[in-house]
């Protein structure tokens, strides 16, 4: 593989997983739910019972992913975002890091799979 290639895989996002197959694995513990997007699009409803923490900060200073990661241990992260974008490059990036990770696409599909919206505690 080219060095080009390499990059590339690198920078591609990760595929995206299906929410409903994620529930189980949240649910029994295996797992962390966690929202990528920014601050400002919180106020309109998250995930229940997910981790706030913006992609714009595990690509920068990491003031808030540095406590959440420690105290991930060896479970998964499920990452969502708006539309799966975002958490497509953060679950690459956790994943180069030697973390589990993976892109859970969007809210609307974490509440079309029947989990529940809730307004932010923040």
């Amino acid at each position: 593989m080219s060095l080009m290639s390499k990059l590339k895989a690198a920078l591609a996002p990760s595929p995206r997983v299906d929410p409903k197959a994620c529930i189980p694995r949240i649910l029994g513990g295996k797992a962390v739910l966690v929202d990528v997007r920014e601050p400002s699009e919180w106020a309109g409803g998250v995930a229940k019972d997910a981790l706030l923490l913006p992609l714009s900060d595990l690509m920068g200073g990491r003031s808030r992913w540095k406590g959440a990661l420690a105290g991930a241990g060896r479970r998964e992260l499920i990452l969502y975002c708006a539309a799966g974008g975002r958490a497509g490059r953060a679950a690459r990036i956790l994943e180069l890091e030697g973390f589990r990770a993976v892109n859970a696409g969007g809210l609307g599909d974490w509440a079309a799979a029947g989990w529940e919206v809730v307004r932010p505690a923040e």
